[in-house]
């Protein structure tokens, strides 16, 4: 009976594979919509452009280039924050929050004319960045380490002597 348990793959095993099979699943259709958007983007950019339609590339039309410029952008982020998990089997914090801080701030830029009469979406929206921002900012300073984020300072005075052979040999004797 031990013989035949030892056979048989584990549950975490099985877990572990299908996992990573979602995982190349959601790559592929991950990368299928990048190259749907792009083409997207590069016709109706391209159209634009070739026939000399009366596009001032200041109003709505800069604005939707723009949405559709990050949404490319926030999809590439998103594929990166697969395979990262496929290479590492780790979920990168700081990856996950700037997508969130770029998806944030392609509705920001993308918000139609009149939005300024919904206080609770500006608010919200307000809110979200800060947030965002801030959550960022905590899991860059964790990951400084307390080397990089508090340096040491000698406050005696004295110097070690590999110190004053490296001060001294980039000056001439």
């Amino acid at each position: 009976m031990s013989r035949s348990r030892r056979s048989l793959p584990s549950f975490l095993t099985i877990v572990d594979s299908g996992e990573r099979e979602v995982a190349r699943l959601l790559t592929v259709i991950t990368g299928v919509v990048i190259l749907a958007t792009l083409v997207q983007l590069v016709t109706s950019l391209g159209s634009k452009l070739l026939t000399g339609s009366e596009a001032t590339w200041l109003g709505d039309d800069l604005i939707k280039v723009l949405g559709d410029l990050l949404t490319v952008l926030i999809a590439l982020e998103v594929l990166q924050n697969i395979t990262s998990y496929l290479r590492r089997h780790v979920v990168q914090i700081e990856l996950v929050l700037v997508t969130a801080l770029t998806a944030v701030a392609r509705k920001v830029i993308v918000l139609p004319s009149g939005a300024e009469n919904k206080p609770q979406l500006l608010v919200g929206l307000g809110i979200a960045v800060v947030s965002l921002s801030a959550a960022y900012w905590l899991v860059k300073r964790a990951n400084a380490g307390p080397t990089k984020a508090f340096p040491t300072q000698d406050l005696s005075g004295r110097h070690d002597v590999g110190d004053a052979e490296d001060r001294t040999s980039d000056h001439p004797r």
